[in-house]
């Protein structure tokens, strides 16, 4: 089986072809760099996204904080991830960096504060 795909590691966005034959990968073509290979290896064998949203301030009416996951996380796990943030609510101040949840998901990856609210 041939894969094709663009390359998301740096701004050239290369387009890498991948041949897998029984889950085992053959070959990886076309990336110009090691970051291409490693991106191409991982998206077809254990794909993986960080996931970003919004989530709003209780003590600050009507503000909205950025937030991310720490790492990346399963690609099957996204839906999992946001609806698990669905009801969740920051309290200000925040800092970016601050840990708004712990384990998200049950994936083990925190998701933190993407930007400062006093």
């Amino acid at each position: 089986m041939i894969q094709e795909l663009t390359c998301i590691g740096c701004p050239l966005g290369c387009p890498i072809t991948v041949e897998i034959n029984e889950g085992t990968i053959i070959s990886i073509t076309g990336n110009t760099c090691k970051r291409g290979y490693d991106y191409a290896s991982k998206e077809v064998t254990n794909p993986t996204r960080i996931v970003t949203s919004t989530l709003p301030v209780s003590n600050r009416p009507g503000k909205m904080l950025s937030v991310k996951t720490q790492t990346d996380i399963p690609k099957s796990a996204i839906c999992d991830c946001m609806k698990a943030l669905k009801d969740v609510a920051a309290a200000a101040p925040i800092r970016i960096g601050d840990v708004v949840v712990d384990d998200v998901a049950g994936t083990g990856v925190a998701v933190i504060a993407t930007k400062d609210i006093d």
